[in-house]
């Protein structure tokens, strides 16, 4: 009997206990055939996990999971959303074949450090959502007790208070797959693309530019990079109160403090 049949014997519910079966055809069916998830096992005798170092109990688990396929489907059409359809390995599908080779060789993954940031954005189709992008460390114990850190990042988007738990899922995938170079043996090459397209960004205010020109720590080089930008976004003209207190032309000010820190400097 494989880990995952005894593990299954172990934890099952009596039967009475099970639901019933859902009604055909109310299901989920996608477009494109999918892996099922318990396509991995694992044989061999269960015993004491040997006292390796944390390396050698992580190449083990590189050993057991061989690939995990793109068995799922993203398809916006099903829930009305836009963007391309394409399959992806998903989070439930890497931690059903990693997580048995994780206890089977007595390695833990523990997030020590989750660093997010946050922007509000808006889709090309108006839709206001909330943005992710998180930075986790990781700690990979070994049996033996010795350890060694990990790093993986995450982006995910949300219209509600989910998006740091999708980024977070996101970077403890990431890491799994890209740790123990999990590879698909797809040959086919599917984008793993986002589901939400980023809607333009928001044109730079005046005042923005205003108080970067008067911050004396503006560098030289920041101020030659700006009258381009001043230029494509037709902001010369714009009236701006200045550093004095007193209305002004946003090129004319630039020109002004350019010549004023160019003086400055010797040039």
């Amino acid at each position: 009997m494989s880990l995952r049949e005894r593990a299954e014997a172990a934890e099952a519910p009596p039967a009475a206990d099970w639901p019933a079966p859902a009604a055909p055809g109310t299901g989920h069916t996608p477009t494109d055939p999918a892996d099922e998830l318990p396509d991995i096992e694992y044989t061999g005798a269960i015993a004491d996990v040997d006292q390796v170092p944390v390396h050698v109990a992580w190449a083990r688990v590189m050993a057991d999971v061989q690939s995990v396929g793109k068995g799922d489907l993203h398809d916006p059409a099903r829930t009305g959303g836009r963007g391309p359809k394409y399959n992806y390995r998903g989070v439930d599908r890497v931690l059903n074949a990693v997580g048995p080779a994780l206890r089977r060789h007595g390695a833990m993954v523990i997030p020590v450090r989750t660093e997010p940031s946050y922007r509000d954005i808006t889709t090309s189709g108006g839709a206001k959502m909330r943005e992710c992008t998180v930075t986790v460390t990781y700690e990979i114990w070994g049996p033996k007790g010795d350890k060694m850190p990990a790093q993986s990042c995450g982006e995910a988007f949300d219209s509600g208070d989910k998006s740091t738990t999708k980024a977070c899922t996101v970077a403890y995938r990431n890491l799994l797959i890209t740790a123990l170079s999990i590879p698909t043996r797809d040959p086919r090459l599917d984008a793993e693309a986002s589901s939400h397209e980023r809607g333009a960004a928001p044109a730079p205010k005046p005042a923005d530019y205003r108080d970067e020109i008067a911050d004396p720590r503006t560098s030289l080089g920041r101020l030659k990079q700006m009258s381009g930008e001043l230029q494509q976004h037709n902001l010369l003209g714009a009236l701006v109160t200045n550093e004095m207190g007193e209305p002004e032309q946003l090129g004319a000010m630039y020109a002004r403090v350019v010549r004023q820190r160019r003086s400055e400097a010797g040039e």
